[in-house]
């Protein structure tokens, strides 16, 4: 009886000092998390300050660049904590808008048909780009299905 008391006792003993772990490692993240949330907003801060010397379309792109670097490190970040194949997708996304944004940027410094054939090679490269993160996700949502077993059928 003395035996199986003490063996509850260190069960419950174990199972506190998980919690408290869990805890104390569930606030590392939250205050890391956060550090490189502070980090990122910094790092625009910074960039965009050095757009203000800058006039014209040199300062759209510089504007834009520096805009599309903060929302790839805020879906790399999302991604990092949470790396779900969602927020994977969102991390290509980003980039990929953030290269059309910038590119489109610098078109606006051309004039007329360089302009508009800038634009849409631009434009082009935007779409090759999410017609291609929408086949990953695809081909990685299939093969997740295959893996569990699942089978889901779509009739109209």
């Amino acid at each position: 009886m003395h035996t199986k008391l003490l063996s509850i006792a260190a069960a419950v003993a174990l199972a506190f000092a998980g919690v408290a772990q869990a805890q104390s490692t569930a606030s590392t993240d939250r205050k890391a998390r956060k550090a490189e949330e502070d980090k990122i907003n910094a790092e625009y801060k910074a960039d965009k300050a050095k757009c203000k010397e800058m006039k014209g379309n040199e300062k759209d792109a510089c504007e834009a660049d520096a805009k599309g670097k903060e929302n790839v490190a805020k879906a790399e970040l999302k991604a990092k904590y949470d790396p779900t194949p969602a927020n994977q997708r969102k991390v290509a996304e980003a980039k990929a808008e953030h290269q059309y944004k910038v590119a489109k940027e610098k078109c606006d410094a051309q004039r007329g048909k360089e302009e508009s054939a800038c634009e849409k090679d631009a434009k082009a490269q935007y779409e090759k780009a999410k017609a291609d993160i929408k086949a990953k996700s695809a081909s990685a949502s299939s093969e997740r299905k295959a893996g569990t077993g699942s089978t889901s059928s779509t009739t109209k």
